[in-house]
């Protein structure tokens, strides 16, 4: 049993015009096969390793200060429609939130430790000073 295209079969496999060059192209196409435009966003990856990758990005990122926030994947994530990659991202900033707060506290506390530590110190040479006497 042979199958033939007729216009109608063509027709529902080109659902989708290309903008750039305005050829008929399939819709599951991620980049115009004749211009190269770019048509569909292509899924994002959520393989273990990329997740790993991503939480611990978000976990090191207050470290360094927000300086890569645009080279972050999370947000990607964050925003795509797939279910599995919108998990990662709201993961991804669950822990960025968590460790922000971590080194926010971990700073804090040290600061602390530090202020107490120079006042025990000009306290301690405040007494030898007044034990002197001219």
């Amino acid at each position: 049993m042979e199958t033939n295209l007729t216009e109608n079969n063509i027709n529902e496999l080109t659902q989708k015009i290309c903008e750039t060059c305005h050829q008929p192209i399939l819709p599951t196409y991620y980049f115009c096969p004749n211009c190269g435009a770019k048509i569909n966003s292509t899924p994002l990856a959520t393989g273990l390793g990329t997740q790993l990758g991503i939480y611990l990005f978000s976990i090191i990122l207050p470290l360094i200060c927000f300086l890569f926030i645009t080279r972050w994947p999370g947000l990607k994530y964050f925003r795509s429609k797939d279910p599995k990659a919108k998990l990662i991202g709201e993961v991804a900033w669950t822990l960025l939130i968590l460790s922000t707060i971590i080194i926010i506290w971990l700073a804090y506390a040290y600061t602390q430790g530090l202020i107490k530590s120079v006042n025990d110190s000009l306290n301690a040479a405040n007494l030898d000073m007044s034990n002197l006497s001219f």
